[in-house]
Formats: C-alpha cells, sequence, structure tokens
C-alpha cells in the first residue's frame, strides 16, 4: 500500500453555480453555491448563514450522525446529509471545491446527485497545477458492523471501483446489485438514482417531525407492509396530494423508477458520497455488502487514518550517494542561515508542492557541547529549526531573487518527537504544502526522518519578507 503521486492534475470548477431547492429534513429553502478552489485545499462546505461564516471539511472525523444521512460538526456548526453533494462532486471526479449553504442542509432536489451534476457541469470543470495523490491498495482492508452485518471492504484494483449489494429481507424490494467500474460511468448510471424509504420508517419519521421536505418526487417510497386508510390520510397532508395509492410493484405513485435496481444504485452513490470524506482519491476496488452511512463512515475514518500513518511514515526514497539537486553552496546562496545555524547540507527533490532536504548530524554540532554531553541528544526545537528551513527552500523558490528575503516563523502546530536523534544519524525532511503559497505565506506539514523512522513533525507556517 502506499501514496502515490500521479500524473494526474487536480481539478477545480470554472465558474461559481447555485441551486436553490428544501432540506429533506428540515423543509427549510435554502441555496447551495458550488466555488472554485484552490489545488489541495479539498473539498469543504461553508455556513454563509453564520457569523464567521464557519468552514466545515469534508473529514470522515467530523462524522457526528449516521440516523438520516452523513452528517458533519465542527466546533458546534453542522452541515446535514451531505452525501449526495460529495458523490456529484467524486463522480465528476472533482478534487476541490467549497459548498456554501445558507441553511445546515443542502437542498434535496429529487434525492438524487443529477442536479449537482448538471450544475458542476454548467460551471465547468478545470485543470489546476498541481498533480494529485492516490491511496494504491495492495492488502484488503475490511471494516463489519456485528450489529447489523454490514461489511465493507476495499481490494487492489487499477482504478477506483464500487460494488454495492443490499438486501433489506422483504418481499418489495429483494436482493439487488449495483456496480461501477470507472468513475466517468457515474453520470449516466448512478446520478439519477434516488434516495428511498420503507413506509414503516416513513411513518416513524412523520411522527417525530423529519423529512419535513419531503414529497413524491425526491423519494421511492416501497410498501412493506399493509397500508391503513388512517396512515394514507396523513401521507396526504405530508405530501400535499389529494390521492395516495400503491403502484403493482410496491412503491406509492406518483413516480416511476429509473432502474429495476435504483436502491442499490442508489446506496452505490451513498457509499461514493460518504468515502469522500477519506479525503484522499483511493486506487481499489470497493465491495459494500449491506451498506449503510454508519458502517461507510466508519470504514471511511478507518482508511483515513492508515493513509494519515502511511503518509508520516513514508520516509522519502532518496540516493543518498547521488549528486543532490542543491549543495551546500548552493543553499547559501538561497537561505541568509550560516554556520552554526545552518542546519540543511543537501537538497535532494524540489517541486511546486513539496521539497525534501538531509542534514548529517556530527558529533562536531555545537549544541552537543551544552546538550546533554554525557548522552548527546539534538534538541527537538532545532529539528524543527532544520525542518523550517527545508520549506524554506520551498517557498523562496517562488521568488526570482531569493537572496533578497528573509524567512520568518509565524507558527508551528501539532509538533510531536518520535525518535531521539544522536551524533552519527542523518535526517531527512520532507515538507509539503497544506494550502498554496500566498503572499509569501507558506504553510506546510514538516516530517523528519532518521535511520528510516520518523523522528518530528509539525505543521509549520513561515512568511517570507523582503529585505530592506
Amino acid at each position: 500500500m502506499g501514496i502515490v503521486n500521479t500524473n494526474i492534475k487536480q481539478k477545480t470548477i470554472k465558474n461559481e453555480v447555485s441551486l436553490q431547492g428544501v432540506g429533506l429534513h428540515t423543509g427549510k429553502d435554502v441555496t447551495l453555491t458550488f466555488k472554485p478552489a484552490e489545488a489541495n485545499s479539498g473539498l469543504s462546505f461553508k455556513r454563509v448563514d453564520l457569523e464567521g461564516m464557519p468552514v466545515i471539511e469534508a473529514d470522515a472525523n467530523y462524522v457526528t450522525n449516521t440516523q438520516r444521512g452523513t452528517c458533519l460538526e465542527k466546533n458546534g456548526v453542522a452541515i446535514q446529509t451531505s452525501e449526495h453533494v460529495l458523490a456529484a462532486l467524486v463522480g465528476l471526479d472533482v478534487d476541490n471545491v467549497i459548498v456554501e449553504l445558507n441553511a445546515s442542509e443542502p437542498p434535496i432536489m429529487d434525492g438524487s446527485s443529477k442536479f449537482f451534476v448538471e450544475a458542476i457541469e454548467k460551471a465547468g470543470v478545470v485543470e489546476l497545477d498541481a498533480c494529485r495523490e492516490e491511496y494504491e491498495v495492495t492488502d484488503v482492508i475490511s471494516y463489519v458492523d456485528e450489529e447489523s452485518g454490514s461489511e465493507i471492504l476495499v481490494m487492489p484494483a487499477k482504478e477506483y471501483q464500487v460494488t454495492t449489494m443490499v438486501d433489506f429481507g422483504t418481499k418489495v424490494l429483494g436482493t439487488q446489485n449495483a456496480t461501477l467500474n470507472q468513475i466517468s460511468d457515474f453520470k449516466s448510471d448512478i446520478s439519477a438514482s434516488r434516495t428511498f424509504s420503507f413506509l414503516h420508517e416513513l411513518e416513524m419519521l412523520l411522527e417525530h417531525g423529519l423529512i419535513k421536505g419531503g414529497d413524491l418526487n425526491n423519494a421511492i417510497v416501497y410498501v412493506d407492509k399493509a397500508i391503513s386508510p388512517e396512515t394514507i390520510e396523513k401521507l396526504k397532508v405530508a405530501f400535499k396530494k389529494d390521492t395516495i395509492a400503491v403502484k403493482p410493484n410496491g412503491i406509492l405513485d406518483n413516480l416511476t423508477l429509473h432502474y429495476p435496481n435504483e436502491a442499490a444504485r442508489h446506496k452505490l452513490l451513498d457509499v461514493l458520497g460518504d468515502l469522500a470524506l477519506i479525503g484522499t482519491r483511493i486506487r481499489g476496488k470497493v465491495i459494500a455488502n449491506k451498506p449503510g452511512h454508519f458502517v461507510n463512515t466508519q470504514f471511511a475514518k478507518k482508511l483515513s487514518k492508515i493513509i494519515k500513518n502511511e503518509r508520516r511514515n513514508n520516509v522519502p526514497n532518496i540516493d543518498l550517494n547521488q549528486p543532490p539537486l542543491m549543495d551546500v553552496n548552493q543553499i547559501m546562496a538561497m537561505l541568509p542561515h550560516r554556520q552554526p545555524f545552518l542546519l540543511l547540507d543537501k537538497v535532494f527533490e524540489l517541486t511546486d508542492t513539496y521539497v525534501v532536504g538531509m542534514k548529517n548530524v556530527t558529533m562536531n554540532e555545537e549544541f552537543f557541547k551544552g546538550h546533554f554531553p554525557g548522552a548527546p541528544v539534538m534538541p527537538g526545537v532545532l529539528i524543527c529549526e532544520a525542518m523550517a528551513q527545508t520549506g524554506g527552500i520551498l517557498v523562496l523558490n517562488t521568488v526570482p531573487d531569493p537572496e533578497n528575503y528573509l524567512t520568518f516563523f509565524m507558527k508551528m502546530d501539532n509538533v510531536k518527537f518520535k525518535q531521539k536523534v544522536v551524533p552519527g544519524d542523518t535526517l531527512i525532511f520532507k515538507c509539503s504544502l497544506i494550502t498554496p503559497i500566498r503572499r509569501g505565506i507558506c504553510h506546510m506539514q514538516g516530517y523528519a526522518y532518521a535511520n528510516g523512522k520518523l523522528c518530528a513533525e509539525a505543521e509549520l507556517m513561515a512568511q517570507i519578507s523582503k529585505v530592506k
């Protein structure tokens, strides 16, 4: 398994585009606007109706509720039923978008992703300069929910594929399967598949005041029990219809199935939307047996954690004996630091989004004279400083005259020290952009490795300013 840097360019949308509708569970009118976003920023939701317009990233770790859709919450701010919007973005191969909402829930539209797909296509999809990372699956990873018997797994494959198998144990809706062999088929094969409910669930939801925005045009209702005159009257009121009847195929009227296996296809749509919360594209085949939002998002959390650990332990594979991209003299031509405070010896890789450098830690370092002379250990703060100097190369590489700039720390977050660094160690540093460089501000994730192991990590923010 591993993180793969592909040659595929990341994508966003060309123009912003809006849709209006009502939230399925809240019944409130809502406007949703898709807006372009920068490379490496991912998919996120923005609540424009709240003070400060808080942003909630599409991240599995923010999932709080999966009762009637996938709810995300960050700092007390929630987004309900995120999955149909996310499925449309993944299905159209879009990496970076801001989804602005003036309510807690996207509009349900017809209960599918179709209208979101149409809006994104209207906005236009464009490539960005940065390339996409993918997580290549080489072993089977699975998650089982013992209570429901639901299981979801991913196995090796050449591209992202999804198969769903559903069995609700009812006569009206038996066993169904659906498969998406390539993402490019999402629009034609999956996107128009609508959400569904069973009559017994519907009665409970109506009693609890949910599905206020529901009507027979945005949810397939499978009638899995005898329907009483009292229930028919309730449904007529809820759906604002003069008559309600059950069709011969066991669904409420005013709606025709798009596909015989529309329920399985919609479950696949949900899986695609929920797994967008992993935050990294998957190169593998997902098989989901009796999927639901709980099992989907638990699997997304598990995979997200595996990928995070993989990224941290992904020691750059460089040949220390090869001529470097930059030697110490070239580094000094760019960085203002000098001995004893120049903590970077060589740079091996340098792109628009990441840099890899190294330092040989010797007994002759000035800091060993006073930092535990009897048992010398490199101070953690100096490992961070060396990481920052590596990142300084990344940001100074964006200006034509780096010798006229100084780099200053703005902040450090999530700093962790894992292993001691002692004389004789070779430190490898990798700094990757978290967000694109703007106005000379560089926000990056830094990792330091020694002896093939992660020894320190930190989120760093630095700014370059011109020497007066």
